[in-house]
């Protein structure tokens, strides 16, 4: 947490501010999971363009300052860890011990907040260079990517001997499905989490798929999930969590059969399932 959801939400409410901006200073608090890779005054002067997204990554384009040859275009990577959020804010207030990173622009400032700081801020000269290639190159096809089709997803299957719900998480075969939404999925695809995904049909894993992309659409369309610190960039809320069928529910009765919702732990994370209508 933050997951997929809850990326492109801040990424989509950032956007529209930022885009087209240009840099005018930045400032660096505690250190973060990686160093940011150049000097802060290196960034002034460029103009931020169309922000992308990668997985749980957040691309910022900057273009080169024009009066500052022979420097280059370039970016920055950002990730929000367990617990960062990005707020936009026309002027900043003074930063607390959990602010380590701000972006000032022209049009406002752009602040990482992130109290158990696994979140970064990296500098690339472009999505092909390092580090920004290491750590894209690890991630799995986009959930709604047109080329993740039920067949190539269950052939991803047929490789692995290892847990779906795990796997799920792992984001080698898609990216995004963290662990509230694998939990989320696999519920509505009736798909026990423990079961070995070699093990899983063709039929069933084109439903998974499915369920998985249904899942994150829904959670996109409420804002996310809120359960501890997520904001979007406006300090708005995510709604998914009161939407979830099993997520957070153990004890509580399943939504479908009326039978309580359990809790396992796998892979040091905890699962939450319905042992009647999720089949192994």
């Amino acid at each position: 947490m933050p997951e997929l959801p809850e990326v492109e939400v801040t990424r989509r409410s950032v956007a529209a501010a930022v885009e087209g901006a240009c840099i005018t200073a930045a400032a660096l608090g505690k250190p973060l999971r990686w160093p940011l890779g150049c000097d802060p005054d290196e960034l002034m002067g460029r103009t931020i363009g169309a922000l992308v997204r990668r997985g749980k990554y957040i691309w910022m384009p900057l273009s080169a300052p024009a009066d500052r040859a022979p420097a280059g275009p370039g970016g920055l990577l950002w990730h929000l860890g367990m617990s960062g959020s990005l707020g936009w804010h026309a002027r900043l207030p003074e930063a607390g011990p959990h602010d380590h990173f701000d972006l000032h622009t022209t049009r406002g400032a752009l602040r990482l907040h992130d109290p158990r700081r696994f979140g970064a801020v990296v500098w690339a000269a472009g999505l092909d260079h390092e580090p920004a290639a290491t750590l894209l190159s690890r991630l799995g096809p986009e959930p709604f990517d047109a080329t993740l089709t039920p067949e190539r997803f269950w052939q991803s299957l047929r490789r692995r001997r290892v847990a779906i719900k795990p796997l799920l998480l792992s984001g080698d075969i898609v990216v995004g499905a963290g662990n509230i939404y694998a939990c989320e999925a696999l519920f509505h695809a009736g798909i026990d989490p423990r079961l070995r995904a070699d093990r899983i049909s063709r039929a069933r894993a084109e439903r998974l798929l499915a369920e998985v992309r249904a899942t994150l659409a829904r959670a996109l369309a409420l804002g996310g999930s809120t359960l501890r610190d997520f904001k979007d960039a406006h300090g708005m809320d995510g709604a998914y969590q009161g939407q979830a069928a099993v997520y957070g529910r153990e004890g509580q009765e399943c939504l479908r059969c009326a039978r309580p919702v359990r809790r396992m732990v796998q892979g040091q994370r905890s699962t939450f399932y319905c042992a009647a209508c999720q089949r192994r």
